[in-house]
């Protein structure tokens, strides 16, 4: 717990002040008292309980008053709340490793089965869209909060040739942002013109289109959405997933990275060609890093399920630094209530 004004806190040195006032008045009025022919009558009358249900109402006071002194100091601490995020994005590829049968049945079958059931638990609140990527990225579906949209986009997915990650990045942070002008093609021309590429831009693009620049913040500090990123292999085309990275982090952009598939990978062969598909996951542990999100592996459709349960737990619920000095002052309030009624009640004069 820190405190936003902890110069205030310097006002609980009135707290032994106060107890040693109590302590005073009590000599004081135990001096006036009236002198009976035996102090120990009296004492057996009032009971050991009697004695000392007289400190409680002071006691609670006391708290109350220190409850009271440390909201003024404006306490914050790490809470579990709701989490703020209102819209996802779902960016997967579906390149032809994915036709690989080390995932039973395939890996492209079971990460569908766990897209749906991570979509039938989404909160209501959420906005899901869907990006789907192999030589290139493209839009399944723009974001809703429809679930029978987001099944049928998922329904839709089809194998390509090519692992462009990169773009799938870029084009998730274009859905999040379509104030910014993120544009793909444009970032595809210019990440082939860094890397000495001779590739001429589509017709009708224009490469050299600026990006809207905005004033980089925090890493994973945008609390409005977070990109969910699957893959099951390296990348063959596009720009560098790690380029795409730097451009969510520097707008707070969360990327939570999904390698799928096994350790060993597979051999995926059809029609007289044939490659082995295997994960890139220092790059995705590295994407991950770079925008203050999380890598997981997963081998099974067991394992992408259970992700995907545990990211939807982190999407309805996240930790956050939150002001209670609210708390306190509730506390103070609810102590003080507490003390006058129990000296009303037990102390009230007939």
């Amino acid at each position: 717990m820190r405190f936003l004004w902890p110069d205030l806190l310097w006002s609980l040195l009135l707290v032994p002040l106060l107890v040693a006032a109590y302590i005073a008045v009590l000599r004081r009025r135990k001096k006036a008292v009236l002198r009976y022919s035996s102090m120990l009558l009296v004492r057996d009358a009032l009971g050991p309980a009697q004695r000392f249900r007289r400190h409680i109402p002071p006691l609670l006071f006391l708290l109350a008053m220190i409850s009271a002194l440390f909201a003024a100091a404006r306490p914050s601490a790490t809470v579990v709340l709701p989490a703020e995020y209102l819209t996802l994005v779902l960016a997967m590829d579906v390149s032809r490793s994915m036709q690989a049968s080390d995932v039973e049945p395939t890996r492209m079958f079971a990460a569908q089965g766990a897209a749906k059931q991570f979509i039938d638990e989404l909160p209501s609140s959420v906005r899901l869209g869907i990006v789907s990527f192999a030589g290139t990225a493209a839009v399944v579906q723009t974001p809703t909060e429809s679930r029978p949209d987001m099944i049928a986009a998922i329904e839709r997915f089809q194998l390509q040739r090519g692992t462009a990650t990169g773009s799938g990045l870029i084009l998730a942070l274009a859905m999040l942002f379509p104030q910014d002008g993120i544009d793909l093609e444009s970032e595809v021309f210019r990440s082939n013109s860094r890397y000495g590429s001779r590739a001429l831009p589509p017709a009708g693009a224009k490469p050299e289109a600026p990006v809207q620049k905005r004033a980089p913040v925090m890493p994973a500090s945008y609390t409005g959405g977070a990109i969910i990123l699957l893959s099951d292999g390296r990348r063959t085309t596009g720009p560098d997933p790690l380029d795409a990275a730097k451009m969510a982090a520097e707008r707070g952009v969360r990327v939570y990275t999904v390698g799928f598939g096994t350790n060993q990978g597979a051999m995926i062969g059809d029609e007289g060609w044939s490659f082995y598909a295997r994960l890139d996951e220092p790059t995705l542990k590295a994407v991950a890093q770079m925008t203050g999100g999380e890598y997981f592996q997963a081998s099974s459709a067991a394992d992408l399920r259970k992700i995907y349960e545990g990211l939807n737990l982190k999407f309805s619920m996240e930790k956050r630094e939150t002001e209670i000095s609210a708390l306190f002052a509730a506390m103070a309030a609810l102590l003080t209530v507490l003390a006058a009624g129990l000296s009303v009640l037990w102390f009230r004069r007939q």
